[in-house]
């Protein structure tokens, strides 16, 4: 009886252990060298299916004709465009962001067009230059496929997925009832014993998420004291497990376990990652966060600063948002040609580009120097490894 008892207690316990993981079929695909545990481990049961894109309300006329400047008033932003694929934009951002009861009365008021009395219409126009610096300037993440406003929004009025700054205990400086931030379950850091808000601190403000090196105390990067703490490792594993859920895939997507810190190591995929922290930074600090003073208190957080985007703002479980399908050709004005955005330079310059190329194609340099520095040198940073 009593071998019964311990085998059911047995069994009981490994089922509660065994509730954390995800069950169901697994596919495993080897994407690095043997030994060196570069896989991915896809669950079958589980992929998150790309959202459907719409068709236009109707095909893109053809350009020429009077433009939008010549045709309406206050038109800021796309005055130069024809009036045809003015109005043939504004009824794919209709569909792509208004709710279908408020229709082009989401943005403006219908007995004055031109109006900037609803917040909506003053928001569009900022995020259509934010869309096209995206596209132009930070083409080392979105690369040829661009985003259009449907890729964040998908037919809302305000994303599924956003971010605030979180409200902390009433009395901050109390350790009762005060978590730090931490072990509270969290889905955005894979309910993990983890600080439960990264974003702010590696999502806006361009603060690099870097903690590893070769020593047992690496040099601070603002040349402050050495080391970096404990808590500060916790915080970048923390946005860690944010992309890894916001993408759909684990840590060697990006990385190799043999190394995390060697960029020589990794796969390319680290290197569009990289833009892509510095792409979000950039469009909540200069084009959301400067919206403060124009959303309603309804589209701020607890400390009144507004909802911004993370990682899964677009892509929402896969590695690519909408499957990597394009929707640019649509709404060709989007893709910020011909507005004089530069494309973003890289860090470290052209050298220190090239020189993070040449690591990601020749794998067998971990931990050699070379006549052009250090080959764990992260984009636009001296040597040391860096997380992302």
């Amino acid at each position: 009886m009593n071998a019964r008892i311990a085998t059911l207690g047995a069994g009981a316990a490994l089922a509660t252990l065994l509730g954390g993981c995800e069950l169901g079929s697994k596919v495993s695909e080897q994407t690095g060298y043997r030994g060196t545990a570069m896989a991915q481990i896809v669950d079958v049961s589980n992929i998150k299916e790309a959202t459907k894109i719409p068709e236009p309300p109707y095909p893109l006329p053809p350009e020429g004709g009077p433009t939008a400047a010549e045709s309406y008033q206050n038109v800021q932003v796309l005055g130069g465009l024809s009036a045809e694929r003015f109005n043939h934009l504004m009824a794919m951002i209709t569909q792509w962001v208004a709710p279908p009861e408020q229709g082009c009365n989401y943005c403006h008021n219908p007995a004055n067009m031109a109006s900037d009395e609803v917040y909506q219409k003053v928001v569009a126009r900022r995020m259509i230059q934010m869309t096209q610096t995206i596209n132009a300037k930070w083409s080392t993440h979105v690369q040829k496929t661009g985003v259009t406003c449907y890729t964040c929004h998908r037919g809302l009025g305000v994303p599924q997925y956003i971010w605030a700054r979180a409200m902390n205990s009433a009395n901050p400086n109390s350790v009762r009832g005060n978590k730090r931030g931490q072990n509270t379950p969290d889905a955005n850091v894979g309910f993990a014993s983890l600080p439960t808000a990264p974003f702010e601190r590696y999502l806006e403000g361009n603060y690099r998420a870097r903690v590893a090196g070769k020593s047992s105390y690496p040099p601070s990067e603002t040349g402050g004291p050495p080391g970096k703490s404990t808590k500060e490792a916790e915080g970048v594993y923390a946005i860690m497990m944010h992309q890894s859920t916001a993408l759909g895939v684990n840590c060697t997507y990006c990385h190799n376990t043999q190394s995390l810190g060697a960029w020589n190591l990794s796969r390319s995929q680290r290197v569009t990652a990289y833009y892509g922290l510095t792409m979000v930074n950039d469009v909540n600090d200069n084009y959301i966060t400067s919206l403060a003073s124009v959303f309603p208190a309804n589209r701020k957080g607890p400390h009144g600063d507004p909802y911004k985007v993370n990682c899964m703002t677009c892509h929402q479980g896969i590695n690519k948002p909408l499957g990597g399908r394009s929707m640019i050709a649509q709404a060709p004005v989007l893709s910020g040609a011909g507005t004089g955005i530069a494309a973003a330079p890289s860090p470290a310059g052209a050298a220190g580009e090239a020189l993070v190329r040449e690591q990601l194609a020749n794998p067998g340099k971990v931990n050699q120097s070379t006549a052009s520095g250090n080959v764990e040198a992260a984009p636009g940073n001296s040597a040391g490894a860096a997380t992302k």
